[in-house]
């Protein structure tokens, strides 16, 4: 498994119960991963040494977890060795590496989606702003670790954040930027696995991308998130699968570009149904971590039979109780986060809650902080009341001084469940 992050750790943690998995690598891993997996060095971008490792320890399945590596093509490059590998090709992850390519796809394939203007200079962006209205949305084209994405709330502003933008605020991420209408309704994430042809509905969720408590400051990769979504109802879940899902592995197959892998499906439910705002071609982060929670299926044999293309037949199986994975963050973060504060775990466990590890190291014998987002501290429990308050003991249990948390996972669905 390539990845370091809490996602990766989530995901190593549910493959190691499989009675598949007899041996499992994870590079680079961090603290949290070695308990299940051995660590190893290894260049995610240097494809030919991956490839090299996979033969020399007779690897039987590749798990990418994030997302530069399959916009890379590392994933094309194992299956020209004949290597089972889970992750879209480079062609399919432009579905994630590119929001004007989501886009397009969307109009060719008549796909739900809020209008777009795609501009690749800073003039251009300022006109076209003229067609739409306040709020604006501006994402940058590529890849921005999911801090892409500048909500306006005035021209002034949009106008400013456009400069930033082709300014280099995001690298190579923003030489191209997407002009979004913005969508009224409340966001949920719907996922899926396909090898191309079947698609496996993989659970739903809900996760809080503000930093600030009621959702409140600047964007980030995710606060904490919870699983099930119940805002996504059945009906909603098979209108996301009819208008959404099957007309994009549809379109993308006959293009030939077939998808292989997970696909996130980040939705606005508006008045008209789901409308698509984002693909992700990896799974969610924190999202990963409660679906693995609730995840009583073999996820060996379900990423092995899509990496097969032989999906057909394969069951997921979630758990009925919700999931909720409280984000503790280092001080600083969205921002420059600060590195090197000491972490003392504690006893969160106790009562089936999980401490999926995101950004750490150890630093003589100490767990320390080493990125933005550091801990996820999951829990289950009946319904969302239950697992927030869950979550939280556990968090309580934790010792991190330079690191910070918001209080309030979950709080819209709590006000439903209070009715």
């Amino acid at each position: 498994m390539l990845g370091s992050g809490g996602r990766e750790h989530a995901l190593a943690w549910k493959l190691a119960q499989s009675p598949r998995c007899t041996k499992l690598f994870a590079a680079p891993g961090n603290p949290g991963i070695s308990e299940c997996a051995e660590t190893i060095t290894l260049d995610a971008g240097d494809h030919a040494a991956v490839t090299r490792f996979c033969d020399e320890n007779a690897v039987g399945l590749v798990v990418i977890g994030p997302e530069a590596p399959l916009v890379d093509g590392l994933a094309d490059s194992l299956r020209a060795a004949d290597i089972p590998v889970f992750g879209p090709s480079k062609a399919a992850a432009q579905l994630e590496g590119s929001k004007g390519f989501t886009k397009d796809l969307c109009a060719r394939a008549n796909i739900p989606t809020g209008g777009y203007v795609r501009t690749a200079n800073l003039a251009d962006a300022k006109a076209a702003l003229a067609d739409f209205s306040a709020p604006y949305v501006l994402k940058a084209d590529g890849l921005a670790a999911g801090k892409g994405v500048v909500i306006a709330e005035t021209l002034a502003a949009a106008e400013e954040a456009l400069a930033e933008m082709f300014g280099g605020q995001f690298g190579e991420a923003g030489a191209e930027v997407v002009i979004e209408e913005f969508l009224e309704g409340e966001e949920a994430s719907f996922f899926a696995i396909t090898d191309g042809e079947t698609i496996l509905p993989f659970g739903t969720a809900q996760d809080h991308k503000r930093v600030g408590e009621g959702d409140t400051g600047p964007n980030t990769g995710g606060m904490g998130a919870y699983s099930p979504a119940p805002v996504l109802t059945p009906e909603l879940q098979q209108r996301a699968l009819d208008e959404i899902l099957r007309p994009t592995v549809d379109t993308m197959r006959a293009e030939g570009m077939p998808y292989s892998g997970v696909l996130y499906l980040g939705l606005m439910l508006t008045a008209d149904g789901p409308k698509l705002i984002e693909y992700n071609c990896r799974f969610g982060d924190p999202e990963c971590q409660v679906l693995m929670m609730r995840l009583k299926s073999d996820l060996v044999q379900i990423m092995l039979a899509c990496a097969k293309g032989e999906l057909g037949g394969v069951a997921g199986e979630f758990a009925d109780e919700t999931a909720l994975t409280v984000v503790m963050a280092a001080e600083g973060y969205p921002g420059t986060p600060a590195k090197g504060g000491a972490i003392d775990l504690g006893a969160p466990e106790a009562g089936g809650a999980k401490v999926f590890h995101a950004g750490t190291a150890v630093k003589d014998r100490q767990l320390v902080a080493n990125g933005g987002r550091v801990l996820n501290v999951t829990a289950m429990g009946a319904n969302v009341t239950e697992a927030q308050k869950a979550a939280y003991a556990s968090v309580d249990a934790v010792s991190f001084e330079s690191g910070f948390c918001r209080r309030d996972i979950g709080w819209r669905e709590v006000e439903r469940e209070r009715g």
